[in-house]
């Protein structure tokens, strides 16, 4: 499976992003997907992720009810809306897929990963 992120690019506070993340391949809809972002001088840490099926999601605290994840598995593609952006939400957004139907929120148990897209929010 290969990944590419889009949608990053450069927001005031209290603005909204659509990140994309498209997928290759025809078994898309068997793979769990994830977002996660890396901030300068800070570990990648988990954001969003969602099941094959798209019927359950989770989310970091530090997200929850600004940010959306969804997936159309008809177009090979995950998104994460993001809404009432914050300054401390700039970092590179990377999209992954896990071989699992079931989402999880660590980084170590996805196979692969897309190449990120920036997002920046000015205060």
């Amino acid at each position: 499976v290969q990944l590419q992120a889009s949608g990053g690019g450069l927001v005031q506070a209290g603005g909204s992003l659509r990140l994309s993340c498209a997928a290759s391949g025809r078994t898309f809809s068997s793979y769990a997907m994830g977002w996660f972002r890396q901030a300068p001088g800070k570990e990648r840490e988990f954001v969003a992720t969602i099941s094959w099926s798209g019927s359950s999601t989770y989310y970091a605290d530090s997200v929850k009810g600004r940010f959306t994840i969804s997936r159309d598995n008809a177009k090979n593609t995950v998104y994460l809306q993001m809404n009432s952006l914050k300054p401390e939400d700039t970092a590179i957004y990377y999209c992954a897929a896990r071989q699992s139907k079931y989402f999880s929120s660590s980084p170590d148990e996805y196979d692969y990963w897309g190449q990120g897209t920036q997002v920046t929010v000015s205060s």
